[in-house]
């Protein structure tokens, strides 16, 4: 198969792409929102979003937004979405000896 023929990175980088764009221009504007970090695979076929909020209801205020709908609608005919709420159970940082 040759370069021309092989889309999938493309279609991940259109997917970070419209993250960026969301994050930037609505959810990182939400109420509650406290940080995101955004991670692209290194072989280019996942993207993850790792989001802090408040609280959960913070989370689904922002979900009932319109203005990141069309984003999310537009990832959606070429990605998955599978959210999942966690709690930070502890966080690790370098230990000095």
């Amino acid at each position: 198969m040759s370069d021309a023929a092989f889309d999938g990175v493309v279609l991940i980088n259109v997917l970070v792409d419209l993250l960026v764009d969301a994050t930037e221009g609505f959810v990182g504007h939400a109420p509650g929102f406290i940080a995101a970090t955004l991670h692209r695979s290194l072989d280019g076929t996942k993207v993850t979003m790792y989001a802090r909020w408040q609280s959960n209801e913070h989370y689904q205020a922002m979900r009932k937004d319109p203005g990141p709908l069309p984003f999310l609608k537009e990832a959606l005919t070429f990605a998955s979405f599978e959210p999942g709420m966690y709690e930070i159970v502890k966080s690790f940082e370098p230990v000095d000896d």
